[in-house]
């Protein structure tokens, strides 16, 4: 390769770095929703981890609405937005995989320990895709009822079977942030940067 083309290359990389930092170009898109029917986004283990809930049988009189462990991510850009602001931006997608409860024995002790993979479900902020959803969120599970296999595609919950919650506890805007010590990390930056200007 002659060395003119190999830095006019360079130079078209560098241009294009420049304008993806800047914004100018589109901001990729995590999810796709047609007919309320969300496809399964992917790559979403590679997001930014925000914590591991979990509320075992035997802490809940063998009842525990949600028994397995709970790895929620959010998406890149939506944590950027949260650390310099301190809110979820519209567009946001949070994932939520779930993980059984494989033993409760290792070499470190007694515990809950991480099993296998169950289940898959996501919510969205978007004021384009659910002006009547209240907060504008949207709740989708991609889980089968073998728990062992997740589907390509999910429908929109009905309304009744999250967003209640979510807006009766939830801390920040159907979050629950007070379990989740690293988007309150987040927004501690967000609220010193504020306060330091």
């Amino acid at each position: 390769m002659r060395i003119d083309k190999y830095l006019t290359g360079l130079l078209i990389l560098a241009a294009l770095g420049s304008s993806l930092i800047s914004g100018s170009v589109s901001a990729k898109e995590y999810f796709t929703v047609k007919n309320n029917v969300l496809e399964r986004p992917t790559g979403f283990r590679e997001w930014v981890y925000v914590g591991t809930p979990l509320t075992p049988n035997d802490m809940n009189n063998g009842k525990a609405n949600f028994q397995e462990f709970h790895t929620v991510y959010i998406d890149p850009e939506s944590w950027e937005h949260w650390k310099k602001t301190g809110k979820i931006r519209d567009g946001a997608i949070l994932i939520k995989e779930m993980t059984s409860v494989g033993s409760k024995v290792a070499a470190s002790g007694k515990g809950y320990f991480m099993g296998d993979f169950i289940g898959l479900e996501a919510t969205i902020k978007s004021k384009r895709e659910f002006p009547n959803e209240p907060g504008n969120w949207a709740y989708f599970s991609f889980t089968n009822e073998d728990h062992k296999s997740i589907k390509k595609t999910a429908n929109l919950e009905p309304t009744a079977n999250c967003n209640g919650c979510h807006e009766a506890s939830a801390q920040d805007d159907f979050v629950f942030t007070q379990y989740y010590p690293v988007l309150r990390a987040g927004k501690a930056n967000a609220e010193n940067a504020v306060g330091g200007k």
